[in-house]
């Protein structure tokens, strides 16, 4: 990603182009197919935010229909400057994907536990004796990002890509996930009766600390429903204070467990997700958009917490192989205003970029 400072007025003209960037491709989301789509995309790159891959999924779809990329999906993201260290270069003419990057600062501190203690550094200023800096977010820039089909250079090595058969499940998926279950305080048993479960493939009791799984269905099936549940155990705890809309949680919980299965490699095609606008207008006082935004981030988080848990053979992030982030990164800092001393800002994970 390019770290050459632009002018305020340049940055800002391009956020406001990312933002109708952005809306326009949540706009495209109508159907439950659309939808389903959407998190297929964004189980191939779990780790950047929901709002960078609905950016890099949009982006890739117009290079492809104008000849610009070989091929309808990406395959590796990277930056500029990521590429050259994977020995790639990025060929000449090709445009790379605008997103969203974070905009960091120093902030200080003799008493880190005090929300309020936290002032924030000049470029060049040093910290007084006995504080800790810390760089937080403090806004986002847009920067650029390209598939491998736009570079060239030293070959990548090959990652494994999980193959199965209808109805059966990854390895060790079931047994990672109801491990994390049982991690959560909760206990899982199977049924063969399915008049125990009400109809349903699966049901958590947040009560009794419970989730009951039908047994009589292909391993396909069990893993999907264990996931929903975990979903529901890690979203949509009762005592969580989290207003949702009993809709919106089920499509959140498929929506994990539909990430889940695509990072495995498993057919989604069976998972049921209803039209985007019958849970979008739900929430009042939002726009679709917004709850669409904000639906799609708390399940690729949720989802990615939990891929990152399970010790399967998945079908990577996005990332090239070979790419050390930490090593390559290229944040911007911001200066200090001239105004008071801040509060603590929040974390990168807490925006999800």
């Amino acid at each position: 990603m390019s770290t050459k400072p632009q002018p305020h007025h340049d940055r800002e003209a391009k956020l406001v182009e990312l933002h109708e960037h952005l809306v326009a491709s949540v706009e495209t989301l109508v159907t439950g197919d659309d939808w389903r789509r959407a998190l297929e995309f964004a189980a191939r790159f779990h780790t950047r935010s929901f709002n960078n891959t609905l950016l890099i999924w949009w982006q890739h779809e117009a290079a492809y229909r104008q000849g610009r990329v070989p091929d309808p999906m990406p395959t590796y993201i990277a930056g500029f400057k990521q590429w050259q260290a994977l020995g790639r270069r990025v060929i000449a003419g090709q445009r790379g994907y605008m997103i969203f990057a974070p905009l960091t600062a120093r902030f200080a501190t003799s008493a880190p536990m005090d929300a309020d203690s936290w002032r924030r550094l000049d470029r060049n200023e040093r910290p007084r004796a006995g504080e800790i800096v810390r760089p937080r977010m403090v806004g986002v820039r847009p920067a650029y990002v390209w598939d491998v089909s736009q570079t060239d250079g030293r070959p990548l090595p090959e990652l494994p890509v999980p193959r199965l058969l209808r109805g059966e499940a990854p390895p060790g998926v079931w047994d990672g996930l109801a491990a994390i279950v049982r991690d959560e305080g909760f206990s899982l048993s199977t049924v063969t009766d399915a008049t125990e479960l009400r109809g349903a493939n699966g049901v958590t009791d947040f009560g009794a600390r419970t989730v009951m799984v039908r047994g009589n269905m292909d391993a396909a099936g069990r893993v999907k429903t264990l996931a929903h549940e975990l979903a529901h155990i890690r979203m949509h705890e009762p005592e969580s204070n989290v207003f949702l809309h009993r809709g919106i949680g089920e499509v959140e919980a498929e929506s994990v467990a539909l990430m889940i299965g695509a990072a495995h490699g498993m057919d989604t095609s069976d998972y049921t997700i209803p039209y985007v606008s019958s849970w979008a207008n739900a929430v009042e006082a939002k726009k679709p958009t917004e709850v669409v935004q904000e639906t799609g981030e708390r399940v690729r988080r949720t989802a990615g917490a939990i891929l990152d848990r399970l010790p399967t053979t998945q079908g990577g992030a996005g990332d090239p192989p070979e790419l050390d982030r930490s090593a390559t990164a290229q944040r911007v800092t911001a200066a200090a205003p001239t105004t008071s001393p801040e509060r603590q800002p929040e974390s990168l994970e807490a925006r999800g970029l």
